[in-house]
């Protein structure tokens, strides 16, 4: 494939991707989250949504796959790590939501389907 390829490759999947936060963001609106933050990155991890409804600060990864169950088992414990990490940097920025319940969550987004939120998807084992 030639860079023209791959370039054009990469901007469609970042489009797609970008559509799948999109949707991903409106179904937790919907059911009462506030969005604090999308896209949040530092060098060592990175969070696709961060959100918040009452007392609970919500970490959520996107997956947009042909199927639900292609979509969850894409999330591996390397990005898992990825996100804890980005977690802890964003509550050293943000100490006022520290004393929130915390949990990491997934929404899987499919074609012709309603996105699936699936609340405390795993623990942070560290």
């Amino acid at each position: 494939m030639t860079g023209i390829g791959r370039r054009r490759d990469r901007r469609a999947a970042q489009t797609h991707g970008v559509r799948a936060e999109t949707l991903a963001a409106w179904r937790l609106q919907l059911a009462g989250y506030r969005v604090l933050a999308r896209n949040f990155r530092v060098p060592n991890g990175e969070i696709d949504l961060i959100v918040r409804r009452g007392s609970t600060l919500a970490f959520v990864e996107v997956k947009a796959r042909a199927t639900y169950d292609m979509a969850a088992s894409a999330i591996q414990p390397y990005q898992q790590l990825r996100i804890r990490n980005a977690a802890l940097a964003f509550l050293a920025r943000r100490p006022d939501l520290a004393g929130l319940s915390m949990r990491f969550d997934v929404v899987l987004v499919t074609p012709r389907r309603l996105p699936r939120h699936l609340r405390d998807a795993w623990r942070d084992s560290g």
